[in-house]
Parts: structure tokens; sequence; C-alpha cells
């Protein structure tokens, strides 16, 4: 089914955020397992295969819509150097795909492409109903107790 080229170009920029996201959180998972931070590597080792199910679903889409999935561009990834920055730069890249999803089917809604404007608002939910709110619960936790105790309780 050719779909509007506009839809695959917003899909394609989509695509680049979910693997910026893969990226980012595997590098983020590898940090905390070598720093010996098991509940944390676990957690965000789930959160890459999220993120590689949300960059399939896209992938899928475009070539439904018989465009060309571009897996070769990403945004900047923000590596943290300590486990709070990480948190932070994790719930940033989330926070942005809220709001790039959102811009995308508002767009989908005005051209009439209500299966695709379907497909991003699973993955909207997903991003904000867990990733982006466990993250703020992570923050908050930090906030709360102190960046020693939390670190404690993700050993």
């Amino acid at each position: 089914m050719k779909g509007n080229n506009q839809i695959i170009a917003l899909l394609n920029e989509l695509l680049a955020g979910e693997l910026t996201a893969i990226d980012q959180y595997f590098i983020h998972s590898r940090m905390y397992e070598n720093w010996g931070f098991s509940k944390l590597y676990e957690r965000i080792a789930h959160e890459v295969q999220d993120e590689t199910n949300h960059a399939d679903a896209l992938i899928k889409r475009i070539l439904f819509l018989e465009g060309t999935p571009d897996l070769s561009k990403r945004e900047p990834m923000q590596v943290g150097k300590n486990v709070e920055e990480m948190l932070q730069n994790d719930l940033a890249v989330e926070l942005k795909v809220v709001q790039d999803l959102r811009k995308v089917m508002a767009f989908c809604e005005s051209v009439q492409d209500y299966q695709t404007r379907e497909i991003l608002q699973r993955m909207l939910e997903d991003t904000e109903h867990d990733h982006a709110h466990w993250l703020e619960q992570q923050l908050g936790l930090i906030e709360c107790t102190g960046v020693h105790n939390y670190l404690q309780s993700q050993m």
C-alpha cells in the first residue's frame, strides 16, 4: 500500500529517536552492570528490548507504506557520568519521544491515517506510562532518600 510520503518521513524521524534510545539505554545498562547496580541493569536492559520493539513496529509500518526505513540516522546520545545523570538523560529522551509521537499522531489524524496513529498510540502509552513514569519515580526516590541510599537499594 503506497503511503503518504510525509508520514513515511515522520516515521523515519521517530525511528531515529527509537534507535538513539536503544543505543543510550544499552550503554547505560552496561555501565550499571559494570558498577554492580544489578537492579538498574536489569530494568534498563528490559528498556532496550522495549525500544527495539518500538523500532520494529516503525520499520514494519514504513515497509507496509512502501517506504524505506532509514536505520543510519541517530539523534545525539547523552551518556551520563553517574547514575542520577544517566536517569535524567534517559528521561529527557523519553519526554522528547512523547512530544514527537504526539506531533506525528496529530499529522496522521489530519491525513486520516488512523492505522499509523493507532500504532503510535500504543507506543505513546508504553513510553508515558512505563518508561517515563519509572524514570521519574527513580529520580523522586533519589530526591527523597539521597543518592547513596538509592544506589544501595540498586545493588
